[in-house]
Order: C-alpha cells, then structure tokens, then sequence
C-alpha cells in the first residue's frame, strides 16, 4: 500500500488545502490535522453549503487518497451501506455443481460464502484488508439516516472493524480517514460523537467567502466575485426558508460569469436569483425594493 504522507503541522494542512482549492480557517485547519494524526473520525456540524462535503474532496486529493462516499437517508440498512451477499451467483454455483455432481455439503457453506460471493458497499470498501490505495470515507449527512444505523457505526468508528456473521471480523490494516457531516435536521446521538473529533463550520466572514470565490471561480472578474459575494451575505441577514450557502455564492458567481457579466446587473440578478434561492417564497420575499437595495449596497462593495 502506497505510503500517505500526513502534513507536516497545521499550516502546511492549510496551504495544501488551499493549493486544492478549499480555503480553511485556522479552528477547521486544527480539527482536521488532528483527525490524521490520532487517526480519529472528524465529525462536522454545519448549516447546508458551507464546505462540509467538499473538505473530504480536498483532504483525499491532499493525501493521495480515493473517496468512498456514503450517502445516508431514512431507511439506510446494512446491505445498502456495509455488504450484501450475492444470492443469485450462489444459486448459480450451487446448481452448477449439482449438474456436474461435485456439490460437497460439507464444504459448501464456506465456499459459497466467501469473498468472491461479498459485495462490498462503501463502509466495507473503506476497511478492506485488499485495499491497495488509502481511503477517506465520507459518511455523508449522518442525522438523515435512523437512529438504528447510527449504533451500527459505533463498533467501525471505535476499532475501524466490521462483523460479518458468516465471515467473521474484517479489520483494516490501514485505518480510513473518516469524515462524517451533519446539516443537524436532528440530534445525532452522543455516543457516536463521542468516537468523533468535532467541529462546527459557521457560514463564512467575507473575507473567507470572496477568497474561496476566488479560488473556486477564477475566470469570474474580481468586481464580480466581490459584489456577488457581498450580496449573498446581505441575503443572509434576511429571514429566509433557505439561506444560501458557499455553494450557491460559487454557482451565482459562474453563472454570472458564464452570462459574460463583470459586475452586479440588477436585471440579470433578478433572472438568476433561482440560482441562489430554492424557495419561491425566499424569491418572492426579496423581490421588489428589497432586492433594489441589497443589489445597491453590494454594488458598492470593493
């Protein structure tokens, strides 16, 4: 297995990151650097769109490693997130054999089930023995998944193990970085934050928002990144259904940009405003002078 070099101290974590295009502050940067060097799961809470998902992008490409991405919702079992036999080889095998009069009854529960039957989902495929390149699993969106699977994951985050019945114990030899996000819809239980590092990611000061702009939308004029910017974090101070995240400032902004707009077009805001809002009534609530004047104070942003 190919040898992953951890960073060397925080700032360097923060310069690779940002080399791969994730802008990360100081309290992300520590939390991260410390799930690498305990080899311990980093457990992230934050409002939707403010760079949870996108940190184990940057934290694989920085490590050389493959991202096995699991993505929970309500109803979430074993077979769709761990492993499932595959029943209809089986049967196949096992008729086979009984055309060809080789069936062994003794033998033929070990053999049908072994690895060649197992199909390996992602939590499996993140501790595969066989693995020949380093992973960050990325269990995405844990508080969607029911409270059932949640104590499924203790004894993977606790030991980075997996019980097969018909198996047995499967271990990693090389521990995955695991990251696992919540938009926290609902409480997640604390006994598996207890397995977790922890950090909150807060939407993003200005500053930090036009820099991952900039980084994330080069082609984009730096007036446009900057008003585009300052206009999303006006619309966060509103009342909104569903504030926009850094992901929908990033789409606004090559939008914009894709529309060959330099600067802040109070017509062409309008006609993308669905860009950033997803929600007719947050459109409807900033339609009019509202918008006129948000438009008007970012407009003035340099």
């Amino acid at each position: 297995m190919p040898v992953t070099i951890i960073p060397s101290s925080i700032a360097d974590l923060q310069q690779r990151l940002a080399a791969q295009h994730y802008i990360a502050d100081y309290g992300l940067a520590v939390s991260t650097y410390l799930a690498l060097r305990l080899q311990r799961p980093l457990f992230l809470e934050g409002e939707a769109g403010v760079g949870k998902t996108a940190l184990a992008g940057a934290v694989a490409a920085v490590l050389g490693a493959e991202v096995i991405r699991l993505q929970c919702y309500e109803g979430l079992d074993v077979t769709h997130a761990v492993y499932e036999w595959d029943y209809a080889r089986q049967i196949l095998e096992l008729r086979i054999r009984e055309a060809a009069g080789t069936f062994d009854q003794v033998n033929a529960r070990r053999e049908l089930y072994s690895d060649v039957f197992l199909i390996k989902r992602p939590l499996l495929q993140a501790i595969d023995p066989a693995r020949t390149r380093p992973a960050v699993l990325l269990i995405d969106e844990i508080d969607r998944a029911d409270e059932e699977f949640e104590g499924y994951l203790l004894e993977l985050l606790a030991e980075f193990q997996i019980t097969i019945p018909e198996l047995g114990t499967v271990r990693a030899v090389k521990p995955p970085v695991v990251i696992l996000t919540s938009n926290r819809t609902r409480e997640v239980h604390d006994a598996l934050k207890r397995r977790c590092l922890y950090q909150w990611i807060e939407y993003p000061a200005f500053e930090k928002e036009l820099a991952i702009v900039r980084a994330r939308v080069p082609k984009a004029s730096a007036q446009l990144a900057t008003q585009v910017t300052a206009l999303v974090q006006e619309l966060r101070t509103l009342d909104l259904y569903k504030v926009p995240g850094v992901s929908e400032t990033l789409d606004w902004v090559a939008a914009l940009a894709a529309l060959d707009r330099d600067t802040l077009d109070a017509d062409m805001v309008v006609a993308t405003l669905g860009v950033a809002l997803k929600s007719r009534e947050d459109i409807e609530a900033v339609a009019g002078e509202a918008l006129a004047g948000l438009i008007t104070r970012a407009s003035a942003r340099r």
